[in-house]
């Protein structure tokens, strides 16, 4: 089509992988049970990169010392009704530690398992699981991000820098404040189009992209970034759905080492950047041009016309060109034609009368 074409031709010089930096910064403080939870508490890191986290749920194991215990009675063959049930030094990858060879009761129950060498008591039985931090839904994360385009020079920010105070007390609208990357965990959820009572019970991904798409040909100012959110993991009732992980906290009473072993549930923010920049250039488009022209024959008729109307013996160059078709033929052209006359006993077939 004639529209299709004239974008072929028009020539942009573009650049679809230009060099930016992320800085992150959560910000809130909440109340868990008698507890006040700050930054420190729940968010890891506390300065974050193009990745942060934040803790929404805890399940918490208490005063784990090194010792034996018994295992968990779901781990392959863990279940033993005596000693010759349980080989000394195995150890099973989806246990908690080395067997001793020992059969031994589970804990106050009537039952036994392996005995083993770990931190003790083991978590499922010592777990204690904590309420959600549901007033983390009004934390806010604050997203500072600069690109810079090197095939046009142009260095861009999501932030105006000449208003720093301003942002401490804004938060992000695409219209009125297209300049204020301050995001509450309830907006990235819902954008995200996920429950956050349901993140707070099993964790989640969710990607935050800023997108830059900038036409250089009108004032770089006018390169505004645009935000959208997605969740990133696989979700529903799949095994890997969710985000947790487990850290410690450890400290010593009466010469003996103690740790507090704790699993967080999480929101964690992964922010990706894109970005496609481009500017009119004469160069390309005299290429794409003539290159569009020759694809459709354009160039070979504007040759012919050149020739014929401008340079010195266009008439011969017309002979070789074109045929003369109207021209007389040298020679005559001869045919003969001879009749031959056949017979016939009846004039009409179709009457059968007799000549």
């Amino acid at each position: 089509s004639k529209e299709s074409l004239f974008t072929l031709m028009i020539g942009f010089v573009t650049e679809t992988r230009p060099e930016s930096s992320v800085y992150t910064e959560m910000r809130g403080v909440a109340m868990l049970e008698d507890s006040v939870q700050d930054t420190t508490e729940y968010v890891r890191p506390s300065e974050g990169g193009d990745v942060i986290s934040t803790i929404l749920r805890r399940e918490v194991m208490h005063d784990q010392t090194q010792g034996t215990c018994a295992e968990h009675y779901s781990v392959a063959n863990a279940n033993c009704t005596q000693d010759s049930d349980c080989a000394q030094g195995e150890i099973d990858f989806d246990g908690h530690g080395q067997r001793t060879g020992r059969c031994i009761l589970y804990y106050n129950y009537t039952f036994k398992t392996c005995e083993i060498k770990s931190w003790c008591p083991i978590e499922e039985y010592a777990v204690v699981r904590e309420p959600a931090l549901e007033q983390a839904i009004n934390f806010t994360v604050f997203i500072k991000n600069a690109i810079h385009f090197p095939k046009f020079k142009v260095l861009r920010g999501n932030i105006k820098p000449n208003k720093p105070k301003k942002l401490l007390r804004c938060h992000y609208h695409p219209e009125t404040n297209p300049y204020c990357p301050v995001f509450s965990l309830g907006f990235i959820a819902a954008q995200a189009r996920e429950k956050f009572s349901e993140l707070c019970r099993t964790g989640g991904i969710i990607g935050v992209f800023i997108n830059w798409k900038c036409d250089f040909d009108v004032d770089p100012s006018k390169c505004i970034p645009t935000y959208s959110f997605r969740r990133l993991d696989m979700r529903k009732d799949l095994p890997s759905s969710g985000y947790y992980y487990r850290f410690a906290k450890y400290y010593h009473k009466d010469g003996v080492e103690y740790r507090t072993l704790i699993k967080a549930y999480g929101i964690r923010l992964d922010v990706i950047v894109h970005g496609h920049a481009g500017r009119f250039s004469l160069i390309p488009t005299i290429i794409n041009t003539v290159t569009a022209m020759t694809s459709v024959g354009i160039c070979s008729i504007i040759c012919d016309w050149i020739m014929l109307t401008f340079i010195d013996k266009n008439e011969v160059f017309s002979e070789k060109k074109f045929d003369d078709v109207f021209k007389k033929p040298s020679q005559p052209i001869t045919t003969d034609l001879t009749l031959t006359s056949y017979g016939s006993t009846h004039s009409d077939l179709s009457d059968g009368v007799p000549l």
